[in-house]
């Protein structure tokens, strides 16, 4: 009921205390079940490369058993075979040929899995973690230009370890950007960078990650061509409509056409065409108008047609639906506008009483404007929001400020329309908010 807390003191140095813990977790935890012989159902808590590169998942096992060379269906509907499995016994990881219910184990093989993905049979009532989306970026580069290829693969493999790392290449500026939490980060990424891959790199300037949100409802609908052409080269017909949507709710994608007129000679189940739409609708989405991504908002599709395939011309493709989407999206984008919101963090402040006035004047030139303000004794105690991109600069002025006496803690509140100017950040797409441009590009990746 949570009306008891048990606290454990140890240090990790030296290993006092960890032979308590480790009884108090067996007796206070409640233990794992699960039915060894019900259907295989498991999730990857993380991930890690072996020395010679291939990936290994760490699986929390809810039900069933996993086998040596079983062949296992994740997430994204991949399979992968299991090449290898051990199973942790006494904090160590013991080579087994199985890892059941109610076990944590290590398997080989799966090459394409992620954290956070279900194994076998999703669980019926699946757990929700929340954490709080990092709210800042910044560009990494090696000193050495050489490294360049070996960075990216690095990079990669980080951020298959830590999804929230959220890599994004730049193509046309050849940049490498990564998703932080605070500057703290970057010393740690860097180091392991150095360890770990041998690569020595630096950060460019950190700035906030910015979202958009739609402000009005638009549609637009692209005809189908009766042959394909430089100007309409996709052989399908889409109509999209985009409205705003409840704050917190992320991307939602509907269907409001008629069965008949999906391509079922591409797409076996109208199950399958919504899944492969709703993928190339959030994909375009990572980009709005300004560059950002556009989240809490409602996609509906409200027109679809295609060529049936002919004798010798295969008609309508996969591809030509995927295409011609971010045209079609981005157009109706365009008719609703969107506002750019910026991350605002909540803080806590305490500092001595005799430095409230110099403290809170450099305050309101970060735009960390306090709410609320209660005095203890010779201490201030203040409360307020501070946009994501001051966080690091209040953190760094603080300490000159208080005597060193000051102590503040910030966590994510939730974003925010921009005042003045919207910023942009550059798009690393084709894209098709110009449809000459988008075209031209696509035709010269053919």
């Amino acid at each position: 009921k949570g009306l008891v807390h048990p606290v454990f003191f140890g240090s990790a140095i030296t290993g006092a205390g960890v032979d308590e813990l480790i009884s108090g977790i067996t007796e206070l935890l409640p233990a794992a079940e699960g039915d060894v012989d019900g259907p295989v159902s498991g999730v990857v808590f993380k991930v890690e490369r072996a020395p010679a590169g291939e990936k290994i998942a760490y699986v929390r096992m809810f039900s069933g058993t996993v086998r040596v060379r079983d062949l296992l269906r994740f997430d994204r509907d991949e399979e992968g075979k299991v090449t290898g499995v051990c199973v942790f016994e006494r904090g160590s990881a013991v080579q087994r040929v199985s890892v059941a219910a109610g076990r944590i184990g290590r398997l080989w093989g799966l090459g394409e899995v992620r954290i956070g993905d279900a194994i076998g049979e999703p669980r019926t009532t699946p757990e929700r973690h929340h954490f709080a989306p990092p709210t800042l970026e910044a560009v990494v580069v090696p000193h050495r230009p050489a490294d360049e290829g070996a960075l990216h693969v690095a990079l990669t493999q980080l951020a298959e370890q830590d999804p929230l790392i959220n890599l994004r290449q730049d193509d046309i500026l050849q940049e490498l950007h990564v998703s932080l939490y605070g500057e703290v980060q970057k010393e740690v990424i860097g180091a392991t960078l150095a360890n770990d891959y041998d690569l020595d790199v630096e950060f460019r300037e950190t700035t906030p990650i910015c979202i958009e949100r739609p402000i009005g409802v638009g549609a637009t609908v692209e005809l189908l061509p009766k042959a394909r052409s430089p100007t309409t080269p996709f052989l399908a017909a889409i109509g999209l409509r985009i409205e705003p949507a409840v704050l917190g709710s992320g991307v939602q994608f509907g269907l409001d056409v008629k069965v008949g007129s999906i391509p079922t000679h591409v797409y076996k189940t109208v199950e399958a065409f919504h899944e492969a739409m709703e993928r190339t609708v959030i994909e375009t989405l990572r980009q709005g108008i300004y560059g950002w991504e556009v989240t809490d908002c409602s996609v509906t599709m409200i027109d679809c047609d295609y060529h049936a395939p002919p004798r010798r011309w295969p008609g309508t493709t996969a591809s030509d639906f995927r295409l011609l989407t971010p045209l079609v999206l981005m157009g109706a984008l365009k008719q609703a506008g969107t506002v750019v919101c910026e991350p605002i963090h909540r803080y806590h402040l305490e500092i001595p009483s005799d430095t409230f006035g110099a403290t809170v004047s450099a305050m309101t030139r970060l735009r960390a404007f306090p709410q609320t303000q209660e005095i203890r004794g010779s201490s201030y105690t203040l409360e307020g929001e501070v946009p994501a991109a001051r966080v690091h600069e209040l953190q760094q002025q603080l300490p000159a400020l208080t005597r060193g006496e000051g102590l503040v803690e910030c966590e994510f509140d939730s974003y925010r329309p921009v005042r003045g100017k919207a910023p942009t950040r550059p798009r690393t797409d084709y894209n098709p908010l110009n449809r000459k441009e988008y075209l031209l590009h696509l035709m010269r990746r053919v």
